[in-house]
């Protein structure tokens, strides 16, 4: 679904003005649609609302688990707890938002209703990728310049950086709801491609730290380098599987018919960035040697259902890998 286009479709319809009239060819204004003018080209905004369903069923409990365990471990805090826990409130918010956007296609149609749903859109374009960005920037810190990192390991520092994320967030999210931007749709292409450049290089420079150091003869790597080893493959994880599509398909916006990049392009692009507030939960979790608040007799269980069916295991549901 394109998310920044009008709510409101006009087409122009001839009127009978007197030719010496000086007053402005009105138009008229067709019934509002939720579908911004893809009523008849429904099919990947469909498809992308099928793949936010993900989102209710598994990642909004996803996301709560992981605030909860933030909270249970916030005496002995990381450095990045704020930025996961802004990063899944955001997520639970953006998926709870699902229900509410399948009953204003089909029963409610209410513009008031939609102008929230793009006011979430928004939220869910820019808080995922500079979040991620500052976990890469705080682990990139840590990694590669650890002096300078222990001097700005104070709260305030990401505290602050929190609230210029939110703040943002919030403007790029009202200015999508409000609508009626020239060129507003390039904002979240660029932003999409200078968050997926930066990460990416952050990501491959501690990698690529990580690994000289551990393979000075050593064989074990040292349990604070190793768990910035799993938080930077994990968010690689994410960067390629979430973003990477958007990344390849949208900067060639002008080379696509207009209506099939607003109604078949961009909602499929988009399916994949937001399925990430299922996959960014369950990533965050694959990396936890134990999930708090589940029995080991519940996690045997569900994993040794989903081997039984040859599928995929759950990461939240698998503490060892």
């Amino acid at each position: 679904m394109d998310r920044n286009v009008s709510s409101l479709n006009a087409t122009s319809v001839p009127t009978h003005l007197p030719l010496n009239s000086t007053a402005s060819i009105n138009t008229t204004v067709k019934p509002f649609s939720v579908f911004d003018g893809c009523d008849h080209q429904a099919e990947a905004i469909l498809f992308d609302l099928i793949v936010q369903s993900t989102n209710v069923l598994v990642g909004i409990p996803a996301n709560l688990l992981v605030i909860a365990i933030l909270i249970r471990n916030r005496k002995e805090p990381s450095t990045s707890d704020i930025f996961l826990g802004c990063l899944a409130f955001m997520d639970a918010y953006f998926g709870a938002m699902t229900p509410i956007t399948f009953l204003n296609l089909y029963v409610w149609q209410n513009k008031e209703v939609w102008l929230s749903i793009k006011f979430s859109y928004g939220v869910k374009d820019t808080s995922g990728p500079l979040f991620l960005s500052c976990i890469c920037l705080d682990r990139f810190v840590a990694v590669l310049f650890p002096i300078a990192f222990s001097q700005l390991k104070h709260f305030k520092y990401r505290l602050s950086l929190s609230v210029l994320v939110l703040c943002l967030t919030f403007t790029y999210s009202s200015a999508k709801m409000v609508g009626g931007l020239p060129n507003f749709e390039k904002v979240f292409t660029g932003e999409i491609l200078a968050a997926f450049t930066w990460m990416v290089l952050c990501n491959a420079s501690i990698l690529w730290a990580l690994k000289k150091s551990h393979g000075a003869g050593k064989d074990e790597m040292h349990p604070m380098k190793r768990k910035a080893f799993k938080t930077v493959l994990s968010i690689l994880y994410i960067i390629v599987i979430n973003y990477l599509p958007p990344v390849a398909l949208f900067p060639f916006e002008d080379y696509y018919h207009p209506d099939v990049f607003r109604c078949y392009v961009q909602p499929v692009g988009f399916a994949f960035v937001n399925i990430s507030s299922t996959t960014q939960p369950l990533i965050y979790l694959t990396r936890l040697e134990k999930v708090p608040f589940l029995s080991d007799a519940c996690i045997k269980k569900c994993t040794s259902c989903v081997t039984a069916e040859n599928t995929e295991t759950p990461p939240a549901q698998n503490p060892s890998t």
